[in-house]
């Protein structure tokens, strides 16, 4: 297994990093969908809560093939997000 300069090991976490971040856009899509289609949303902070998780399996992969500005930046929004959310849900 090769490790990165960020300190990621690369060939074990590949697949698990893709199955996670699939399994999250799903669940934001699903979320998201209810939304939209239903025009109720309480599930809005939730959804957030999950696209935020998968801007964070998106910036450790960007981080892994060596991308940092696109990796920090993914998780930087990763931040933003999961307070929101966090905030959403504990005003709600």
């Amino acid at each position: 297994m090769r490790s990165t300069s960020c300190g990621f090991k690369q060939k074990g976490n590949d697949h698990l990093l893709k199955v996670l971040r699939y399994v999250f856009t799903v669940i934001t899509f699903l979320f998201a969908s209810y939304g939209v289609f239903t025009e109720d949303y309480k599930f809005a902070d939730i959804m957030l809560l999950f696209l935020g998780l998968t801007m964070l399996v998106m910036g450790i992969e960007e981080l892994q093939k060596g991308q940092k500005g696109v990796g920090w930046l993914l998780l930087a929004v990763f931040l933003f997000s999961i307070f929101v959310s966090i905030k959403g849900l504990l005003l709600s």
